[in-house]
């Protein structure tokens, strides 16, 4: 196991209707700014609950957070905390709303040129604005870490963030929220989750036993429930281990001590800014021809992962590898995602080329647990994943 240093600050308020105990967590003197997305709280009666909370404090609210959280939208209220004098930010929604909170986290005490700088420069934030979150959606883990991915649209990119400074104090975590989510949404947050954790996991073995097996124990529990979620989001039980699933996977706990990949969401993310293609549907686009390049040196992984969490128990390694990656693209297509770009668009010519120059103007020479992934050979995966 590799060496590690590991803190996580944010406090976790989990179960059902937790979402009144918003009032002991943020000052009482603060003046709070509440960010929400398309409206769907006011509809499903989160709203009115985090409304009643917060009424011994003083609110201004700004929603239309978009799904891909939109810098040109972040920027208008960026000027709103800098108008009213914002002293604390509450994010209630799925990860999008709450990147989109970290990122005004970061810009709200920004003292460079433009806050695009913090993503193009990648400008660690050490201390921004406190904030808080309600999770509505669960799926990207954003809730318990200090990353966020934001959107531009004008010029089509899709860039990551994050530093010390940006994990939120703490995050209501209420199961019963998932009951009024599309089937869609809840099936990306399955495959988002999902992916996550291979993420962290998919790579090559390094003896971290304990690691490997909380990595294996999420995968495991995901893949249970996941069509109790999907016919039945009422299931409270169900409910409540996808959305603690959801969370763990990317909380920075199962990432310790191991190497972890990351190339999927590097590319995955340009195929959102590009075509528009939800954030999870691209993870399932490309890990299976990622897996599939990348055979040889992550085969031992994918084998023990088979035999593991798929069961896979005949054959020689490379077949359980194989046969690894089949139950992987099984399991989204039972989800109802498709793991085809041309099942998503048919401008995807050129794609490939485009994403590899994108890569290379950036200076992203070598993705991967070895860092020997050039944009030539992600060129070949997303070729791959026509």
């Amino acid at each position: 196991m590799n060496n590690f240093d590991f803190k996580n600050p944010t406090k976790i308020i989990f179960g059902k209707d937790s979402i009144e105990k918003i009032e002991n967590e943020i000052p009482k003197d603060a003046k709070v700014l509440l960010l929400f997305g398309g409206g769907s709280i006011k509809k499903n009666g989160i709203y009115n609950q985090v409304k009643t909370a917060l009424s011994k404090v003083n609110v201004i609210e700004f929603g239309g957070i978009p799904a891909n959280p939109e810098y040109a939208v972040l920027m208008d209220a960026l000027k709103v905390i800098k108008e009213e004098k914002i002293t604390y930010l509450l994010a209630v929604g799925g990860g999008s709303v709450i990147d989109g909170t970290k990122f005004l986290s970061a810009a709200a005490v920004f003292n460079g040129e433009t806050p695009w700088d913090i993503l193009t420069q990648n400008i660690r934030t050490e201390k921004g604005m406190p904030f808080g979150t309600v999770l509505t959606l669960p799926a990207t883990g954003s809730e318990m870490n200090s990353g966020a991915v934001i959107t531009r649209r004008e010029t089509k990119e899709k860039l990551a963030m994050g530093g010390p400074g940006l994990f939120p104090e703490f995050s209501i975590l209420d199961p019963l929220v998932i009951t009024s989510i599309p089937k869609r949404q809840l099936a990306n947050g399955l495959a988002d989750a999902f992916t996550h954790v291979l993420e962290q996991y998919m790579t090559y073995p390094t003896g971290a036993l304990l690691q490997d097996r909380f990595a294996e124990s999420i995968l495991q529990t995901l893949i249970e429930v996941a069509p109790k979620i999907i016919n039945n989001p009422t299931d409270y039980k169900a409910a409540s281990n996808f959305m603690w699933s959801c969370t763990m996977a990317l909380n920075g706990l199962i990432q310790k001590g191991v190497p972890t990949d990351w190339a999927v969401h590097a590319i995955g993310h340009e195929l959102t800014a590009l075509f528009g293609i939800d954030h999870a549907r691209t993870l399932a686009v490309i890990a299976p021809s990622h897996y599939t390049f990348n055979f040889e040196s992550k085969k031992e992984k994918l084998a023990q992962y088979g035999e593991r969490v798929w069961n896979i128990t005949e054959g020689t390694i490379d077949d359980k590898a194989n046969a690894a990656i089949e139950k992987t693209v099984a399991f989204f297509h039972e989800l109802g995602i498709d793991t085809k770009l041309s099942d998503y668009t048919k401008d995807y010519e050129g794609t490939a080329e485009l994403i590899s120059k994108r890569f290379t103007d950036r200076g992203w020479l070598g993705l991967g647990e070895h860092q020997n992934l050039s944009p030539e050979k992600v060129e070949e995966i997303v070729k791959m994943a026509y």
